[in-house]
């Protein structure tokens, strides 16, 4: 009853046929007004308010009137506001009290000094579907669970044992992307970068995991695609629950619907997958492949407290999930800057020529001979973090951070996209150079605070090591045997890249 009167209210005043980021900002001025109107009464009956020195930041109103925009990019925004109130400030946004950080020196106080004060998470509405929250690598709270899974993730998944193991498996994915690149090239047909990439990171996982291929076709690829953008797309979108959890039994956005309807269809995958596996491993003659999946169902045979299949989907879910969307995002944008950037273009080439020849296969063992790739992605990192808020954090106490009390409870959010973009940190922050980086002892693991794509601390995201080959490995892959030209002569940068591609002649 009360979510149909809701639903009344927002279609009398005309917002269903609203982008969500237009319903968030136009729901959210309501509901401020409402809060603040009800922030008012309460404040006639309070006796005692417990006081904070809270970091300084905008007033209610400078946030209503920038609502719009901090809906659509919020990582814009907050580094406006920054620059205005510092590169430490405190944002209240609906019921929730927010802590933003633009700096590399403050961002260390988080990840390193008060790493376990601030280590636990704030589980967005379209995350807690299905019982994920319970079981979510990247979102449940400090706990044995999650102390089991990343220890898993760190010894069987990511290792370099485990990763050199599987270093065939991804060349052979790796020649079938740039078979299917080569088709293209001999029609002159334009290729989408970040879908062709989707695809081999799909494989590769789904490979690693079930020793098959999920996609084959493109048809294939666009259904897993769906699935995958929509649910990052929901976890993404500002959601008027996260910050007013009294409206969280109305969903008045309909995230958490979209989230649990697409997370749904990705757990019946893995079940069908598991249940399968499961039937041939009680067959007297099944002789093991020694794939992810039998290793993780080996582990729940010897210690079903830590493994079970229903963790293993969950597990396999946000594995999937982060592992193709935000590699496939990085190395379209790379792709991209190199295409809008001749020069840089050209310098990676020659290295590759050098070191590699022209046309011939990359291995995992060069990438440390070519200085010059390596800045391109970390240049790439730097511009356009796939995360641009990273995960928000969770301070589990009480914590003194640059002179400040950030109060228990409080959610941090550290803006990395502003910190790649602030000129007293990057000469031209704006402009793609990747010559900033050779020689320069800037890494993305977690302990340079100026460049921390991949997070920091005990919650840096555990499948760095598999993103970053994949990056390199894909990326210079295309440039060795490929020449690129944009689609329709397209110089608009922030347009998801269409090339081209011209094959190269080896030499």
């Amino acid at each position: 009853m009360y979510y149909q009167a809701y639903q009344n209210i927002i279609s009398s005043l005309g917002y269903s046929n609203m982008n969500p980021e237009m319903y968030f900002a136009t729901t959210m001025l309501i509901l401020f007004l409402t809060y603040i109107s009800i922030s008012l009464i309460s404040l006639i009956g309070r006796t005692k308010k417990q006081k904070y020195n809270l970091p300084p930041g905008p007033s209610l109103l400078t946030i209503m009137r920038n609502v719009f925009e901090l809906g659509k990019k919020p990582q814009y925004s907050l580094a406006k506001f920054s620059k205005i109130y510092g590169p430490i400030m405190h944002l209240k946004l609906g019921q929730i009290t927010t802590i933003v950080i633009s700096s590399p020196d403050i961002a260390q106080e988080v990840f390193q000094t008060h790493d376990l004060s601030i280590s636990d998470r704030t589980i967005p509405q379209a995350v807690a579907v299905l019982g994920h929250e319970h079981f979510s690598l990247p979102f449940m709270p400090m706990s044995n669970l999650w102390r089991d899974l990343r220890k898993i993730c760190k010894n069987n998944l990511f290792s370099n044992k485990t990763l050199d193991a599987s270093n065939e498996l991804r060349c052979k994915k790796l020649q079938e992307l740039l078979c299917d690149i080569d088709r293209s090239s001999l029609v002159g047909e334009a290729v989408d970068v970040e879908k062709a990439a989707f695809k081999t990171l799909l494989n590769v996982l789904s490979n690693t995991f079930f020793s098959m291929d999920f996609v084959n076709s493109a048809g294939e690829t666009d259904e897993y695609k769906d699935i995958v953008e929509s649910l990052m797309t929901a976890i993404g979108t500002p959601n008027l629950v996260d910050f007013f959890p009294i409206l969280r039994m109305f969903d008045p956005q309909g995230i958490r619907g979209i989230s649990a309807t697409y997370a749904e269809k990705l757990l019946q995958i893995f079940d069908s997958y598991i249940t399968k596996r499961l039937e041939l491993r009680n067959e007297e003659n099944y002789v093991t492949n020694g794939d992810m999946l039998d290793n993780l169902l080996n582990i729940s045979q010897e210690n079903g407290q830590m493994m079970d299949t229903t963790k293993i989907q969950h597990l396999f879910l946000d594995l999937f999930v982060a592992g193709t969307d935000t590699t496939s995002y990085a190395i379209e944008r790379g792709m991209a800057e190199l295409v809008h950037n001749p020069h840089a273009m050209l310098k990676a080439k020659e290295e590759l020529k050098q070191i590699i020849g022209i046309g011939n296969p990359i291995e995992e063992s060069d990438i440390t001979r070519l200085p010059y790739l390596q800045a391109v992605v970390k240049e790439t990192l730097r511009m356009h973090p796939s995360a641009p808020l990273l995960l928000p954090k969770k301070a589990r106490v009480d914590v003194k951070i640059h002179g400040y009390t950030i109060p228990q409870g409080a959610q941090v959010v550290i803006n990395e996209w502003a910190i790649g973009r602030n000129p007293n940190i990057w000469d031209n922050p704006n402009s793609f150079l990747p010559e900033r980086f050779l020689g320069s002892e800037i890494n993305f693991n977690g302990q340079n605070f100026q460049l921390t794509p991949f997070g920091g601390g005990r919650r840096i995201c555990p499948g760095m090591p598999l993103a970053t080959k994949m990056i390199h490995m894909m990326l210079g892959s295309l440039i060795n045997f490929f020449d690129w030209k944009l689609e329709n002569g397209d110089r608009d940068i922030n347009q998801p890249l269409r090339a081209i591609p011209v094959r190269v002649n080896k030499v």
